[in-house]
């Protein structure tokens, strides 16, 4: 942030304050959803998603990662911060949610899945992992919100790396994310500081799919292209 403000010559309070406003006032949710709808009409989908899969990522807190917002996940060994990610079929983003990495998937779940039914009623279906599982959660899940969860579970017998059935979709949407170098360790104070970088990178994906699509359609509709 402060890189861009120097480059183009803007004070970087100035380019912080929008950071901050349009984070806190929904702007990022807003132009996600509208760039999320045009990409899924151009693939001929549905605007709107009605199954998606969830996954967590923990990533390491630098030094200013406050005590009070971060936590140790025994499972990674990472002391630092951890993301939830709600992404559609394709593997854009619904919603997420920055929590310390000690917070349980399911406790993280249960906050992330009452903000997406209110957002997104629609939503009737979820694929997760088994750190989702468990019959208390997916009985609250679907008689609370009517939201079924279906846990993709790794296989008993398999040995090494297993390309899991959805589960892989939003592994990669958290590999999409790591292309932004800042959110490779989490620098934020404030979680949803945090939350607003992982939005920024997919806005910054999404839109770029949107220009190379037009360009490709334009190269291939123009005279040059004919003669050639």
């Amino acid at each position: 942030m402060a890189g861009a403000a120097r480059h183009f010559g803007i004070p970087w309070r100035t380019v912080f304050g929008y950071f901050a406003r349009w984070a806190k006032a929904g702007v990022l949710r807003h132009i996600l959803d509208r760039l999320r709808r045009r990409l899924r009409i151009r693939q001929r989908r549905c605007p709107w998603p009605v199954r998606v899969i969830i996954g967590p990522q923990s990533v390491k807190g630098a030094e200013t990662v406050s005590k009070a917002t971060r936590g140790y996940d025994a499972n990674k060994h990472i002391n630092g911060r951890k993301r939830h990610l709600l992404v559609d079929q394709d593997g854009l983003l619904v919603d997420l949610l920055v929590t310390p990495a000690d917070v349980q998937d399911r406790d993280a779940a249960r906050i992330l899945l009452t903000r997406l039914h209110t957002e997104h009623p629609e939503i009737v279906l979820i694929w997760a992992d088994n750190g989702y599982g468990g019959e208390e959660f997916a009985t609250w899940a679907q008689s609370t919100l009517g939201i079924t969860v279906k846990v993709v579970s790794r296989p008993k017998d398999a040995k090494g790396f297993v390309l899991l059935p959805k589960r892989w979709v939003v592994e990669r949407s958290n590999s999409w994310t790591m292309r932004a170098r800042r959110n490779a360790r989490d620098y934020e104070r404030f979680m949803s500081h945090a939350e607003a970088h992982i939005q920024w990178a997919f806005i910054t994906l999404m839109t770029r799919r949107l220009t190379r699509r037009k360009r490709r359609n334009e190269v291939a509709s123009s005279p040059l292209a004919a003669v050639a």
